[in-house]
This record gives structure tokens, sequence and C-alpha cells, in this order.
């Protein structure tokens, strides 16, 4: 068996292969040079200065022996042949496989045109999270570009850092195709509390410096200086490396229902998984941590079990964000267009719950800083359930 993606999906795989028994040759490639490690704190956590890297092992050093690997890391997977059935990395070795998992997970999207100064920085790996710490050491002025849960979570700890932030979003509301535009505004509000200064519905035109940046060229005419700019606009499936091998990709490896591939005995998880998800009659890209470990568990039972003993991966995708003293939380996959109404709290106090609704069925809820009541309304979107259901629980 072949894991590629040496991630927390990765990781997830190859421990629940082990642990359902199969006991033969277990190879794992990574292309980062250290063992995985949990991502949700770079943007928080370790950004901030209040922990550091050990803090964030996804499996201490001591027990990987437990597992019985050939680890190939600081590895790039290459290419896949399907005729052969290796995996091809970086150097021209092969590695053969009777089964394969795709972990790869995704990398950040660039700004078009970026140019090659100092101080643009990405957050994706450890190594960008350190880098990005030392540059805040010297009390940088930051531009974030993007507003989504990256960026917002990556301006909040600089602005918690007492840095002067500017956070730069195309969208006239943060987060609106996701979260609806009633939403999107009390995630925007959060950052405007705490003395960010938040542009929206305006676009990046050029990013200008000598040698190092020094401004933000902005569509409305305008600029904005810095001294540092975080790119968080996005992130694209690792699939390159699988253009030539036949498998269905399409913003992401295409999968059915059990998270198997288009070719025998492969299977994707994490962010490099689209798969129908048959909770909700679609298909779907998840880029989450619960999603990365749930789905690899998944994948590596019905590699294991087969195809004719495969079930679905059917579960109720969950994020959570930490920005400033505010825990947002989904559970769902609503879209844009479904009914959404707030059921406890409000807005104006950051504390509340949102549930989103569409052809009178729950489809998705929301929470700032009310975690337990949120996880009621994830049981029934499991459970499938209407509208009035959770009207229902909300009264109750």
């Amino acid at each position: 068996m072949v894991v590629v993606g040496a991630s927390l999906a990765g990781l997830r795989a190859v421990e629940t292969l082990r642990q359902a028994g199969y006991d033969g040759r277990l190879t794992l490639v990574g292309a980062e040079r250290g063992l995985p490690y949990d991502r949700p704190p770079l943007s928080k956590q370790v950004l901030k200065g209040d922990w550091e890297p050990d803090r964030i092992v996804l499996r201490e050093s001591d027990r990987w022996d437990e597992l019985d690997l050939d680890l190939r890391l600081g590895r790039d997977a290459t290419s896949l042949d399907l005729t052969e059935r290796s995996v091809e990395l970086d150097g021209g070795e092969r590695v053969g496989f009777d089964g394969l998992i795709v972990a790869t997970g995704a990398r950040p999207r660039l700004l078009p045109g970026t140019p090659e100064l100092d101080g643009i920085h990405t957050l994706r790996t450890l190594d960008d999270c350190l880098t990005l710490r030392a540059a805040f050491e010297a009390m940088p002025r930051v531009v974030v570009v993007g507003a989504g849960f990256i960026g917002a979570e990556v301006a909040a700890t600089a602005s918690q850092r007492g840095l002067d932030v500017t956070l730069l979003e195309a969208l006239p509301v943060p987060l609106a195709r996701g979260l609806g535009e009633e939403m999107g505004r009390a995630c925007g509000a959060l950052h405007r509390d705490h003395g960010v200064d938040l542009r929206c519905g305006v676009g990046v035109e050029g990013l200008e410096g000598d040698g190092r940046v020094e401004r933000v060229r902005l569509s409305d005419g305008s600029a904005v200086d810095a001294d540092v700019i975080v790119v968080g606009v996005g992130v694209a499936p690792v699939t390159g490396w699988l253009a030539s091998s036949g498998l269905a990709i399409e913003d992401g490896v295409v999968c059915d229902a059990t998270c198997a591939a288009s070719a025998p005995g492969i299977y994707a998880a994490g962010d490099v998984a689209r798969w129908d998800n048959p909770l909700f009659g679609r298909s779907m890209r998840v880029e989450h941590w619960t999603n990365a470990t749930e789905q690899a568990t998944a994948a590596a039972r019905n590699l294991l079990a087969g195809p004719a003993a495969a079930e679905p991966f059917a579960p109720v995708p969950f994020f959570w964000s930490d920005q400033y003293d505010t825990k947002i939380q989904y559970v769902g996959a609503a879209e844009p267009g479904d009914l959404v109404r707030v059921v406890h709290g409000s807005v104006e106090d950051r504390k509340f719950v949102a549930l989103y609704g569409r052809d009178g069925r729950l489809t998705a809820a929301l929470a700032f800083s009310m975690p337990r009541l949120l996880m009621g309304y994830r049981r029934l979107l499991a459970d499938r359930a209407t509208w009035d259901d959770a009207l229902a629980l909300a009264a109750s």
C-alpha cells in the first residue's frame, strides 16, 4: 500500500490501515521534510507566538516505529502510472502499489503577476508560519489580501500582536458565497470591532516596491502602504502530478460516494478529494480539519474492504475558526440563496446561532461562541431534518 501526502489525512490513513489489520508493506510519501503536524494553529497560536512547533506534532516521534512505515519525506510525487501501478517520485524512483490513497492536500493560490519582492507571504506550511512570525517581530504594517477564514485568522492574529492591519476583500461582503451576506457582514464586523481596516469590494491591481514590497495598488485607484503582505485568496488541490495519469480530475480527485477514484484500488481523502456526499446529494470538496481525519479513515477502511463492501462517506461537514475572543463554528453545507434565520442570541452581541434552510430542509448552522447549542443542529443535519424540526429544536 502507498499513501501519498504526509498530511493529517495521510497520517490518519496509515494509522487506520494498521489498526484495521493491514500488515504488509506501507509507504508514506510526503513533500515536506518533517513529520506531519497540525495546520490550524499555524494561523493562530504558532503565528501569535503562544506555541512553539513542538506543540503541533500529530504523533510523537517515539511512536512512529509502531506504524512500521517506509517513510519517504521531503519527496515529491511527480506522476502516477495506472498500468504499472506505480508512483514516480522526484529523481525518477518508482514505488509500486496494490492500493493507493491520494492525500496530497492543497497549496495556496497566488495573485496573478505577483512580482519577486521580499515581504510577500502565503501561509500553508510550518516554514511559512515561522517566516511570517519572524517578519511580525519588526512591527510591520500588514496587508492581508483575502478575507476568507485563513486571511481572517491571520488578520486577527496580527491585530492581537498590536500590528497595523488592513484586510482586503474583492467581494462586497466577506464570505458571502459560503455564509450569505448577513453572516458575512457579521464576520467582517469582528475585524472592525478590533481596529482592522477592512475594505470590501476592491481588487488588487498590483504589488509595488523596490526589492521589497512597499504598497498595494487597488482597483479603485487608491494604494495601501505595506511592509508585509499575506495573500490568502484560497487554495488549489495538489493534482498536477496526476495530470497524465488518466484519473478523473476536476478541482480535485473525482471520487464516488465511497471516496474511490476513477481507477481500481485508488482512493482520495482530505483537501484533494472531491466526492459525492449522499447526505447532501451533491459533489463537494471540503478543506477542513475534521473532514481530513474522517475521510482518510473512511478511505482506508474502504480500500481494505474492497468495492463490494465499501460504505458511503456521508458526513456533516464541520469547521471552526478562532478569531479574537470569538469561536466561529459551522456545520452543514449551505448554498447561495438559502434562507437564513438567527434562532439564538444576537448578531449585535457577536454571540448567536443562525440556521440555513432550503426547500423545507435544514442545510447548515453557524454559531458565534455558542458551541454546545450548535452540536444539536449537527445531529439534526445527520438525520436529514426538516426546517420545521430545526425551528422546533430552537424553540425548545
